[in-house]
């Protein structure tokens, strides 16, 4: 099932931090997701089924960046006052129309740019948990094309082939929660 209510707005106020994830400034996401990006916080979200699959997520074709690519299950920003787990419980409802239990993993920073639209340049704190029903996701056509459940060889076989179908975020994210032999990307990423 989906839904279309606006969750993203370019206006909304976000988390600039150091590398250390101490709080330096607010910007506005637009302002943030530029060329030259500012470093801020965000956060990445892997749902897994009960039997063992992963729900990606292909970004709906209205995302500035990085749109109609493979994705973890949810991810976004915390905004302004806005706590990590806060903010990523608000964006699984917003996003997909559930909420689970979430399991902190670890925390890296990151880079990308996309083509010369944007960048992403995030300290992104990566979360697990787990649904029993998999038919209760509705996700939202604003932020969402597709939801599919796909096994981890599924997945890993998909990166081998084409590892240019998936956000550079979660290429990084995949490798370092199944430890598996990926390709690499030129990224800066600095683990915390």
């Amino acid at each position: 099932m989906k839904n279309n209510k606006v969750v993203s707005f370019n206006d909304e106020s976000l988390i600039c931090v150091d590398e250390y994830d101490n709080i330096i400034d607010y910007k506005s996401k637009s302002e943030i997701h530029k060329t030259n990006a500012i470093l801020h916080r965000a956060f990445s979200i892997f749902i897994y089924s009960d039997s063992g699959e992963v729900l990606l997520q292909k970004r709906s074709n209205k995302k500035l960046l990085w749109p109609n690519y493979w994705s973890n299950s949810c991810c976004s920003h915390p905004r302004k006052g806005e706590k990590y787990l806060v903010a990523a419980h608000r964006r699984m409802m917003d996003e997909l129309g559930v909420d689970t239990e979430l399991t902190y993993q670890y925390k890296f920073i990151y880079s990308a740019d996309y083509k010369d639209i944007g960048a992403e340049k995030e300290l992104c704190s990566v979360y697990t948990g787990t649904i029993n029903n998999p038919n209760l996701i509705q996700f939202n056509n604003n932020e969402i094309k597709e939801c599919r459940w796909f096994g981890i060889d599924e997945v890993d076989t998909m990166i081998s082939v084409n590892p240019g179908q998936f956000t550079p975020w979660f290429l990084d994210e995949w490798k370092s929660l199944h430890h598996k032999s990926l390709p690499e990307r030129s990224s800066s990423k600095v683990a915390c």
